[in-house]
C-alpha cells in the first residue's frame, strides 16, 4: 500500500488476487491432463512442451521457493529482534543475528519433519500462530489509528520514482500471493482432485483472503506512508502482547518456510534414492547434510540481503509472472485449443502478451530499485 496509496493499491490487491484465482484455476483444469496426473509444474509443463520447457519451469520454480524461503528467514529475524528489542534495554544484537538464530532452528525443524504429510499437526498450529498475530496487529492497529493524528496517505518520491515503484508493487503484489506450486499441493488433495482443488482456490482467494486484506488495510489507514514493513514494529500496546504477536510470527514461519522448502527437499531426496525409515542412519545423516547446508545457504543469503522487497519485486518479474500467468495461459490455451473458441484463444493470447509487457517492465522498475536501494544499503544491513 505504501508505494501505491489508497486507490491503486486497493485496486491492485482485488485485481491481484482476481487474476491470481483465474490463472490458478487454468492450471487446475490441466491436472489431469492427457489422462495423466501432473503432481510437479515442471511435470506438466515438460508434458506439454517438452524437455526444455521442464528444465526451465524448474528454474523458475526454484528460483520462486527460495525467495519464498528468504523471505520467510527475513520476518522470522525480524519477529525476533522485535521481542529481543522489547525486552532489552541495550541494542548490541542485530538482525543478521537474529536471522542466523531463526536459519538454526528452522534446519532443526527441517531435519525433523521428513515429508509434506508429516506437517499434518504442525499446520493446525500454524493456523493458531497465524490468527494470534492476526488478531493482535489488527486490534493494536486500529486501537492506534482511533487515537492518532491526521496520517499523511501519499506516495513518496518523484513523478519518475512513483512509475518505478508501482511497477515494482504490482510484482510484489503477485509474488506475495502467488506459491509457484500449485500442482504439488493439488497432488494431496482426495479424489475428484480438480473439483476439490477449485473449491480450495475459491475459498482461499476470497474469506481465505479476508484477514490479510484487513491488515494491510488497517495497518495502512492506522500509520499511513510512515507503515513499517514488518507491521508490529508500528504498533503501540502492552509488551506482553507484542511479544505474543512476534513469537506467533516467528513460530508460523518456521513452519510455512518448510512448506515451500519441500519441492527442494523431496527433489533432492529422489535423486539421491532416500527411501524407507526416517530414523535410518543413512536418511537421516543425508537430511542433516541436504537439508541443513540448504537452510545455511538460505540463511546467509537473507542475512547478506535483508531488504526484502526489492528482491520480491525482481522476482515476482522474472519468475512469478511468467508462471503463474503467461505460462498458465498459454498451457491452457496449447491442451484446450481444439475445445476453444476463436475470441477465447484470442483472450488467452492477450493475457500471454500483456504479462509477458508487464514481466518485462517491472523486472526493469525492480532492478532501478535495487540500484536505487544498494546506495542507501550494505550487506549485512540492521534494517
Amino acid at each position: 500500500m505504501v508505494p501505491l496509496g489508497w486507490i491503486p493499491g486497493v485496486i491492485g490487491l482485488i485485481a491481484a488476487a482476481a487474476i491470481s484465482l483465474y490463472a490458478s484455476t487454468l492450471i487446475a483444469h490441466l491436472h489431469e491432463y492427457g489422462g495423466k496426473r501432473h503432481i510437479r509444474y515442471r511435470d506438466l509443463a515438460g508434458f506439454i512442451y517438452g524437455r526444455k520447457a521442464y528444465y526451465i519451469t524448474w528454474g523458475l520454480q526454484y528460483v520462486n521457493l527460495f525467495m519464498f524461503n528468504m523471505g520467510y528467514m527475513i520476518i522470522a529475524g525480524q519477529s525476533l529482534k522485535a521481542v529481543y528489542v522489547l525486552f532489552s534495554d541495550g541494542h548490541g544484537m542485530k538482525l543478521p543475528y537474529f536471522i542466523a538464530i531463526a536459519g538454526v532452528v528452522c534446519a532443526l525443524f527441517a531435519i525433523s519433519i521428513p515429508h509434506l504429510s508429516a506437517l499434518r499437526i504442525w499446520l493446525g498450529f500454524s493456523t493458531v500462530f497465524s490468527l494470534v498475530y492476526i488478531v493482535v496487529v489488527l486490534v493494536l492497529s486500529i486501537q492506534d489509528g482511533m487515537n492518532a493524528p491526521a496520517r499523511d496517505y501519499s506516495v513518496p518520491g518523484s513523478s519518475t520514482s512513483k512509475i518505478f515503484t508501482t511497477l515494482g508493487a504490482s510484482a510484489n503484489l503477485v509474488f506475495s500471493i502467488n506459491t509457484g506450486m500449485l500442482p504439488e499441493i493439488q497432488a494431496t488433495l482426495r479424489p475428484p482432485v480438480v473439483k476439490n482443488m477449485l473449491k480450495a482456490l475459491y475459498f482461499q482467494f476470497t474469506i481465505g483472503g479476508l484477514p490479510m486484506y484487513a491488515v494491510i488495510l488497517a495497518g495502512y489507514w492506522a500509520y499511513g506512508s510512515s507503515t513499517s514493513t514488518y507491521l508490529v514494529n508500528s504498533v503501540n500496546g502492552p509488551v506482553w502482547v507484542k511479544a505474543m504477536a512476534n513469537i506467533s510470527a516467528f513460530l508460523q514461519t518456521v513452519i510455512s518456510m518448510h512448506i515451500f522448502a519441500i519441492p527442494m527437499y523431496e527433489y533432492l531426496d529422489t535423486k539421491y534414492g532416500i527411501v524407507g525409515s526416517t530414523v535410518n542412519i543413512k536418511n537421516l545423516s543425508f537430511r542433516i547434510g541436504m537439508r541443513g547446508g540448504y537452510m545455511g545457504i538460505t540463511t546467509l543469503v537473507s542475512a547478506m540481503l535483508p531488504f526484502l522487497g526489492d528482491c520480491m519485486s525482481l522476482t515476482g518479474a522474472i519468475s512469478t509472472f511468467p508462471l503463474t500467468f503467461i505460462l498458465a495461459n498459454h498451457m491452457y490455451l496449447v491442451a484446450k485449443k481444439p475445445k476453444l473458441s476463436s475470441l477465447q484463444q484470442l483472450w488467452h493470447w492477450f493475457n500471454v502478451f500483456f504479462f509477458g509487457c508487464m514481466s518485462l517492465a517491472a523486472g526493469v522498475a525492480a532492478l532501478r530499485l535495487i540500484i536505487v536501494d544498494s546506495k542507501n544499503y550494505h550487506i549485512f544491513a540492521d534494517i
